[in-house]
């Protein structure tokens, strides 16, 4: 087809008819344009739906990113437990196969816990140096491998983000030249003189190329538009395309636009509110470049597809409203933690009981956490820095606790390790009053120490006991074998064994008391026997003394009271006596600790089984606890008995 020879006089009819066409065409196109936007804009307030020019540099909205991305960091690795080794290969892994602008927040969190624990090193490293007596300005780290090369692939990283956003700029720079030689490129079509099927399919061409090109710079947007529709505008003045043809392009447009319809109307059912409005916007922009349709449907076009438009729409505005509820919602949820952990890292804590209940509720809150969704965007990092610093400063002061704690469990056990050495080298010593004051005055510092680890309290004990009980024990030998009247002694022993085992108890227990007391006075007052002798005669003496105990009418407990105090007694009589009621007291001691430790096993099984149908096994033990204190009581009694004397 030609284009009409506008110098012969006979086509001035069809030209007239040309321009009335595609003045009400382009009329049409224009205010099809108009409506849209407005309609659109109606709709809702969202930014990405009403600003037709981002839509030309944006292939996905800010609220599909922040979904994606938050996402992605659901799936990551803790980073915080990690070490810095497996941070550093995750950093390689992450930068060799993911682009860009996906890893960037991750690579973020990878340096900051990097860093994080490189420093503790480096403070750790310098506190140790220091400890060992190094000056702290001569203290130097050193070079760490691992850290050297995360420095260089963050480097890289930058680096690669800079080109990279350089090449886009300069990309867009180059398809801002594109367009705007497309748009010469018609201008000159208009000064064509050439077949009109060939210059229209130059035309078409040229469109086609344009659609193609990429983004270009945001501010050069809107006059390139308008330029592009302007020349647009001229040429299709200019060919005054005929009747015909047009109605084929009216038409071919309007086949496409009820193919979007039919696309928008889909929509209606996408399980994804966000994917179906970002779906919705890609129409749009479709729907603007397809060009005018037959006047007679435009608006029933309009209106269908603006119908699909308004419920997404609607849909969209709903979902983010409700995902900044819950949002808003998770912030005071993790606010409220933040407060709890915050309390008990500030809690002055001075017991290993109270560390390990601490350590379970800072445990709980860190478990909660997760439980719980994003907080709002803007505060999300804020809100998490807050409880990460709070755990932080509980964990700080918790490990502080601990080194304190084992640096003063060593310092007493090199005291007690010094005590123990000084009890060994007087065992064998026979400068028996010198050796006894120095024994006795070690004992008591003993007592002033404080605990050790744990592992080797016992053994130090039993070594530190054993040194001393031997010294004692060569003690009360040596003034056992010492007296020349033993023989007569030993037979006035014997004398009054007799008269203890005649002796018949009255109903008054004072008076029987105050005659075992007798017994006792006069025994004491015997001096020493045979070495050989000594334990069957004290050994008859004390079954003599506890039968007469056994007889008379008072409780159980009562009578072991008063058998002990009848035994240290007769100790107070002997020379050696305070050797003695030393070594009696530190066996009742030790077996007071061995009763507490027992009972406390006891009661943490009786917690242990409560929840058994075994009731006869907690019935057992639930003995064993009674039979244990009332055996505690007892020995407290004796051990009352003893330090009455002391004191």
């Amino acid at each position: 087809m030609k284009a009409p020879d506008l110098s012969n006089p006979s086509h001035e009819n069809e030209l007239n008819e040309n321009l009335e066409e595609k003045n009400k065409v382009t009329d049409s196109h224009e205010t099809e344009n108009s409506n849209e936007e407005k309609a659109t804009t109606s709709e809702t307030e969202n930014e990405d739906v009403i600003a037709e020019e981002k839509k030309e540099n944006v292939s996905e909205t800010e609220e599909e990113k922040t979904n994606e991305k938050e996402s992605e960091l659901q799936k990551e690795p803790d980073y915080t437990l990690m070490e810095k080794s497996e941070l550093k290969n995750r950093l390689s892994l992450l930068l060799e196969n993911e682009s860009l602008s996906a890893v960037k927040e991750k690579v973020e969190a990878i340096q900051f816990n990097f860093y994080k624990k490189h420093k503790e090193e480096i403070e750790a490293a310098k506190k140790k140096f220091i400890a060992e007596g190094g000056p702290e300005e001569e203290f130097d780290f050193g070079t760490d491998e691992l850290e050297v090369q995360v420095r260089e692939m963050l480097q890289k990283f930058k680096d690669k983000k800079t080109e990279q956003s350089r090449n886009i700029e300069q990309e867009k720079e180059e398809n801002l030249k594109k367009k705007y030689q497309i748009i010469e490129d018609i201008k000159e079509l208009v000064n064509r003189k050439e077949a009109f099927d060939k210059t229209f399919h130059e035309f078409r061409e040229l469109q086609k190329k344009w659609h193609e090109i990429g983004m270009v710079p945001q501010q050069a947007l809107k006059n390139l538009w308008d330029n592009y529709h302007h020349h647009v505008e001229n040429f299709y003045d200019y060919i005054k395309i005929n009747k015909e043809l047009r109605d084929l392009d009216l038409k071919k447009n309007m086949a496409s636009k009820i193919k979007l319809c039919e696309e928008a109307e889909k929509l209606l059912d996408e399980t994804s509110v966000v994917k179906a409005f970002n779906t919705l916007q890609k129409y749009h922009e479709q729907w603007r470049e397809i060009g005018p349709v037959p006047r007679d449907e435009k608006e029933n076009l309009w209106t269908r597809f603006k119908a699909a438009t308004t419920i997404i729409n609607r849909k969209h505005q709903e979902y983010y409203e409700g995902l900044k509820s819950e949002q808003k919602n998770n912030l005071e949820k993790k606010t409220v933690l933040c407060e709890k952990a915050e309390e008990i890292a500030n809690r002055e804590i001075g017991s290993h009981k109270e560390w390990n209940t601490s350590s379970k509720e800072i445990i709980d809150l860190q478990k909660e956490w997760r439980t719980i969704g994003f907080a709002p965007k803007k505060d999300n990092n804020r809100i998490y820095q807050r409880f990460r610093a709070a755990c932080d400063l509980y964990f700080d002061k918790k490990r502080d606790f601990y080194m304190a704690l084992k640096e003063k469990l060593n310092v007493n056990l090199e005291k007690k390790k010094e005590l123990c050495a000084i009890a060994e080298s007087l065992q064998d010593s026979q400068d028996w009053k010198e050796t006894t004051d120095k024994l006795i005055a070690i004992q008591k510092e003993w007592k002033t120490v404080g605990p050790v680890p744990r592992k080797v309290s016992e053994e130090l004990w039993v070594r530190f006991r054993a040194a001393c009980d031997k010294f004692f024990n060569n003690k009360s030998e040596h003034f056992d074998n010492a007296d020349a009247g033993q023989v007569e002694n030993l037979k006035l022993k014997e004398a009054l064994i007799q008269k203890v085992q005649t002796y018949e108890l009255v109903e008054d227990n004072e008076k029987n008391l105050n005659a075992l007391r007798q017994f006792q006075k006069e025994w004491s007052q015997i001096g020493h026997v045979p070495y050989k002798k000594k334990d069957k005669v004290q050994e008859a003496f004390r079954k003599s003394i506890n039968s007469l105990y056994d007889r008379m009418n008072m409780d159980s407990d009562n009578k072991e009271v008063q058998k002990f105090k009848s035994k240290i007694d007769n100790f107070l009589t002997m020379n050696n006596s305070e050797d003695k009621i030393i070594i009696e007291r530190n066996k009742i001691v030790n077996k007071i600790r061995q009763l507490e430790s027992d009972i406390a096993l006891w009661e943490n099984n009786v917690g242990f089984f409560s929840s058994s149908k075994n009731s006869s096994v907690v019935s057992e033990i639930e003995e064993k606890i009674e039979r244990g204190k009332q055996n505690l009581a007892i020995l407290n009694e004796k051990l009352k008995i003893i330090d009455g004397l002391v004191s």
